[in-house]
């Protein structure tokens, strides 16, 4: 099946299976069946044969590259569920990335294979409370010590997406230097059942459409075998870069779609709506939101195919993901804003989809690093290069 395919079997899920639920629920996924939801969604998508679009195709994947998927998860986040029933939701998204990069062949089959059949979920347990790890990784408190055959693990987690029903957790603790050190980090592949793990409470987070929540987790004497560590001891941090930046770029993925589903909206209302003896579309004001908001997710989709290119070719991508990252984080925030004022009373209204997109896509800009952070880094790398010769 080439990705055109893959697109339009999407799209048809999307209208025909996804759109009706989330519409009937605001984009609630616990009130709209929460586990069960996803256990149907993506049997729906397993039977249009487009579950895992990104999984490997060894373990039942489909195997796109970053490019490639842009398309179709763009068309999965058409809807705020439509992630969900294809498998390509965060985290588990980024993890199945992370596994197959990283994970040693006995990992792949206890792990790996399950996660691409959508069988199970997971979560990456990486930030923590304060003064703990969160923009600055390097402040990470968790500890991971050694023992007889294996590793024990206490500290604290903060922030983890899909913890509350996850089978297991990608977690990283210190197993060297002291806290604000760089380095000295290690992921574990820690089961959900293992005892001293608990999943402690919800962070109520205004976005609604991420199954399993956002959790503060606990860590206490949990002990891990030699087998269950990730990749190598100390090279977390390493490892975090495989995945952090596709990651990200998924994320726009996912919120372009639905930053175009409230444009769509907008823009047929606009053409619809009789205000001042025309059309609301054909008003100079209105045209402007209307403009501004092609334009700005024509750039997202520009940065986008640059970053994703440069993935796809091996390299590390850091600086490019960021700059897509920060863009896209406002740029679709605006192209929501812009479609709740061209709806008037209903954008912000349930009449409409777009006031619950703009509720779920605000988070964007602080999820997976804050805007700041990023600019923080941009300009730290502009400077080092100018000052070392490589301007333009």
């Amino acid at each position: 099946m080439d990705v055109e395919e893959i697109v339009a079997r999407t799209r048809t899920l999307v209208r025909e299976v996804v759109l009706p639920i989330e519409d009937e629920f605001d984009g609630d996924v616990e009130a709209a069946g929460g586990a069960a939801l996803r256990e149907q969604l993506q049997q729906a998508a397993r039977e249009a044969g487009v579950l895992s679009p990104h999984g490997p195709r060894d373990l039942g994947g489909l195997g796109l590259g970053m490019v490639d998927r842009i398309p179709v998860f763009e068309a999965a986040g058409f809807g705020l569920f439509g992630p969900m029933a294809l498998n390509i939701n965060a985290p588990d998204e980024g993890n199945i990335h992370l596994l197959d990069h990283v994970a040693s062949p006995a990992q792949r089959e206890r792990w790996l294979r399950p996660l691409v059949a959508g069988e199970i979920r997971t979560a990456f347990a990486m930030t923590e409370p304060f003064p703990g790890a969160g923009s600055d990784p390097s402040m990470l408190t968790t500890t991971a010590t050694r023992i007889d055959g294996g590793w024990r693990i206490n500290g604290r987690k903060r922030f983890i997406t899909g913890a509350d029903g996850a089978q297991m957790y990608i977690t990283m603790a210190r197993t060297r230097g002291e806290v604000g050190q760089a380095g000295g980090a290690t992921m574990f592949l820690v089961p959900a059942d293992r005892p001293g793990v608990t999943v402690d409470r919800h962070l109520h987070t205004t976005d609604r459409s991420m199954l399993g929540g956002h959790c503060e987790m606990t860590y206490t004497d949990v002990e891990v075998a030699d087998d269950e560590v990730l990749g190598g001891v100390d090279e977390g941090f390493r490892y975090a870069q495989v995945r952090l930046g596709p990651a990200r770029m998924t994320h726009v993925m996912r919120w372009s779609g639905a930053a175009r589903r409230a444009h769509e909206v907008a823009v047929r209302y606009a053409a619809e709506r009789e205000a001042f003896g025309g059309r609301l579309a054909d008003l100079g004001m209105a045209q402007q939101l209307i403009a501004d908001n092609e334009i700005d997710l024509a750039a997202t989709r520009a940065l986008l195919l640059e970053a994703c290119r440069e993935l796809d070719a091996g390299g590390r991508a850091s600086e490019s993901t960021s700059i897509t990252k920060t863009f896209a984080a406002e740029a679709l925030h605006r192209v929501a804003d812009r479609a709740t004022q061209l709806c008037g009373g209903l954008g912000v209204t349930n009449e409409y989809p777009i006031a619950r997109i703009a509720r779920e896509i605000r988070p964007f800009r602080i999820y997976d690093g804050p805007s700041e952070v990023h600019r923080w880094s941009i300009a730290k790398r502009a400077t080092r290069r100018i000052l070392n010769g490589h301007g333009a």
